[in-house]
């Protein structure tokens, strides 16, 4: 089982704790939490890109961009946490509408669209993640949606 700790928690002062959810398998995950110092892993979170650069720019840029977007992708899935990223972009409705494509990404290099489909469908099928494409003035809306269906379908 996966445990979030408060960051707030002071480090070293808990080890007692810390040691038993080791010794039974558990890890623990620090971040700052609203509220309380324990907590588990939501069920659903998303994540949303601005427009299709910022998607491009997180899969097909830099090494170091691609590997801190594919952990985040396998830390909600080993937490068992479903991750739906909403792409706003009004000019895309699918991963399939990429192919064909070129997608100009924020360092101004074009990708063939054909490669961020192939790669947002190896993520979706490696980690679980979902990427759903939708206008600006739906986002709310749709994050609502999602949150309060737990990530099922949308």
């Amino acid at each position: 089982m996966w445990i979030i700790e408060d960051s707030r928690q002071q480090a070293g002062k808990h080890q007692t704790k810390n040691d038993w959810w080791k010794q039974n398998g558990d890890q623990v995950l620090r971040s700052k939490l609203p509220v309380g110092d324990y907590s588990l892993p939501p069920k659903v979170a998303v994540d949303t890109k601005q427009d299709i650069k910022e998607i491009a720019n997180n899969m097909c840029g830099s090494a170091k961009e691609k590997r801190r977007f594919r952990e985040e992708c396998k830390l909600a899935r080993d937490i068992g946490c479903k991750l739906v990223f909403i792409i706003e972009d009004p000019h895309y409705e699918s991963i399939d509408s990429l192919y064909g494509k070129k997608i100009r990404m924020m360092s101004k290099r074009t990708i063939p669209g054909d490669q961020l489909a192939t790669a947002m469908h190896t993520m979706s099928n490696r980690y679980g993640v979902q990427f759903i494409f939708c206008d600006p003035s739906e986002t709310a809306e749709l994050i609502n949606k999602i949150l309060l269906k737990g990530g099922e379908n949308g």
